[in-house]
């Protein structure tokens, strides 16, 4: 059996960017990730510049990535009618296959251990966890970190309630290339039954990455037909998927995407990044959330080191505390958002209003965007 004082299971943004955050003042972490570095990830890909200075402060080179600057929003109705907005805060297209693989080599170097496998147990017993993996390995810890992703097996086994629903949507994304797409824009395109979101990446590609409901999948054979007989029915897609060229082999998709509110703790695992919540992707910034999600983890486990005073209820509770007055209204009014935009009744009526008053569309982002994340 391998002991250590920190367990974090799952490599994405989360998971890697609390093991850089904790090693970094020499405390003992085990990272748990059964895909290898680098690969590619269903994600929207744009970066909020909020938390560009809590990076920075980690000490990671987000230059060397040569990333796009975003500080444009266009939107869409499935009829194809346009708005255009600043976005006051802005941020980098980045893909997950370069920031990923950016944090893993910054946890390595700063000595966390790193062990490619799979997770498939957690115990918790006598104020310690026991976790083991697909290879047999057995690892014990005082504290758990969850950063298994949008949903798990150890979610089933946890018997978290959102797992035991089923959730109505389906993400797909590819990497495409195209010399018509302005660098510093992100697109967002309403489709009967989803939207889809455009920005350049750090790989000289264009994201595209949609949400849609199986409801308006389940008619079609395959996403190349559905692309053709939904998507493209948005005038704006029809254009760019007739001049783009699809730069991956096949599309990768994510079923069961569950927007519903999760347990930020459970059985005293603190859930970080996509496991404690997820965020519509229309409001653009669930990468920015899923590292500050971190943050905030990470900064409690050390509080706990640092006053032998702290019990462990202590750090649950403030935990709890901090990402709720961190995220919770931001992703309420993401789902307001999204039952309005996907109702074309509403999205219509919305764009008008926001023709009228243009002053209302930066204050709608604000508000689904936090302030820079300082240490």
């Amino acid at each position: 059996m391998q002991n250590t004082q920190i367990i974090i299971i799952g490599g994405g943004l989360a998971g890697l960017t609390a093991a850089i955050h904790l090693c970094r003042s020499n405390l003992q972490v085990v990272l748990l990730e059964k895909e290898n570095y680098p690969h590619h990830k269903v994600c929207g890909e744009y970066l909020s510049q909020e938390i560009i200075p809590y990076l920075e402060y980690l000490e990671l080179d987000l230059s060397s990535l040569k990333a796009p600057k975003i500080d444009r929003l266009r939107y869409s109705t499935v009829s194809g009618k346009l708005i255009e907005a600043n976005l006051e805060m802005g941020g980098i297209g980045v893909s997950r296959y370069s920031l990923d693989h950016l944090l893993y080599t910054k946890a390595k170097n700063a000595g966390c251990e790193l062990i490619n496998s799979l997770a498939t147990e957690i115990e918790y017993n006598n104020q310690n966890f026991r976790v083991t993996t697909a290879d047999g390995k057995i690892i014990q810890s005082q504290f758990v970190l969850g950063a298994f992703g949008k949903r798990s097996n150890l979610d089933k086994k946890l018997k978290r309630k959102f797992i035991q629903d089923q959730s109505g949507w389906l993400a797909v994304k590819a990497h495409y290339k195209a010399e018509i797409y302005p660098e510093n824009l992100v697109s967002l395109h309403n489709f009967q039954g989803g939207y889809c979101g455009l920005s350049r990446t750090d790989l000289n590609t264009i994201n595209v990455c949609y949400l849609a409901t199986y409801e308006s999948f389940k008619n079609q054979k395959n996403t190349g037909e559905y692309k053709e007989q939904v998507l493209m029915k948005n005038p704006h897609l029809n254009e760019f998927f007739q001049l783009a060229e699809m730069d991956f082999k096949k599309e990768l998709s994510i079923a069961q995407v569950c927007f519903d509110k999760k347990s930020l703790i459970e059985n005293h695992i603190l859930m970080i990044g996509d496991s404690a919540g997820l965020i519509h992707p229309l409001c653009g910034n669930g990468m920015a959330m899923a590292i500050h999600s971190a943050k905030i983890a990470a900064e409690n486990l050390l509080s706990f080191y640092n006053d032998r005073n702290k019990t462990r209820r202590d750090i649950e509770n403030n935990y709890r505390k901090e990402w709720n007055q961190h995220f919770r209204s931001r992703i309420r009014t993401g789902r307001i958002l999204q039952k309005i935009l996907l109702n074309k009744s509403f999205a219509n009526i919305s764009q008008g209003v926001l023709n009228k008053i243009p002053g209302l569309l930066p204050q709608i982002i604000k508000r689904t965007h936090g302030k820079k994340v300082h240490v």
